[in-house]
């Protein structure tokens, strides 16, 4: 039986700590056909240097599969640069044979359930970073990858076990911090909450662990499994 764990932004090897062995002792009894899901803010694909290599390489030595999703802090030129792979029903791009990039818009079947993505999020020290050096617009989502998701959800009619999200709907955003703004993919991301029967949500970008409204799961340093 597959075992399956979700936290929030990695942020390359700031956060990298909290999937040690002394953190995550858990990966021990863990293999390749095991999970281990980041909900954006991945940042392993970043500038192609050593640093880069050398957060990849340890997750790609951990006994576990890593999956993750896109947040606003990626390397977006450098991440598309990687072949799109079919895997699991679903458009991937593999930074590793075991570390993996589910891509915005696509759903997937593993460990016998369904998932549904949607990554990207805004920055808001944007004006501090600089365009395809510390920052990317296509940290929000295209035009194009929202018709896909659509099209996805169509085709799932509109039913799914999992949604992993960077950011939040607009109304669980708000339960975290009323003054946060609302932006094109957090009012998406509202709308489809209403229609779409999932059991759960998990998302980062917030750095708070919360569970919110019964099904939604703000998570940054925890660690949670999911059982099959």
């Amino acid at each position: 039986m597959n075992r399956i764990f979700i936290t929030g932004d990695l942020h390359a090897t700031i956060d990298m700590h909290k999937l040690s062995t002394k953190a995550f002792p858990e990966q021990k009894e863990l293999n390749k056909d095991d999970y281990v899901i980041i909900c954006g803010d991945f940042g392993g694909v970043w500038d192609g240097g050593k640093g880069d290599a050398y957060l990849q390489n340890w997750l790609e030595a951990k006994s576990f599969t890593t999956l993750f999703v896109a947040g606003n802090h990626e390397n977006f030129n450098l991440l598309n640069l990687y072949k799109v792979e079919l895997w699991n029903g679903g458009l991937v791009h593999k930074i590793k044979p075991n570390v993996i990039h589910l891509i915005t818009g696509q759903s997937y079947s593993f460990a016998d359930h369904t998932w549904f993505i949607m990554g990207g999020a805004t920055s808001i020290d944007k004006a501090y970073r600089k365009e395809n050096i510390s920052w990317w617009k296509e940290e929000m989502p295209s035009d194009e990858e929202y018709e896909i998701a659509f099209k996805t959800l169509d085709d799932l009619n509109w039913k799914v076990d999992y949604v992993l999200t960077h950011c939040a709907p607009d109304s669980i955003q708000a339960l975290i911090n009323p003054t946060y703004e609302h932006d094109k993919l957090t009012n998406f991301l509202e709308t489809i909450s209403w229609d779409l029967d999932f059991k759960a949500w998990f998302f980062g970008h917030y750095h708070t662990n919360k569970k919110l409204a019964d099904k939604f799961f703000a998570l940054y340093e925890q660690i949670i499994e999911i059982l099959t």
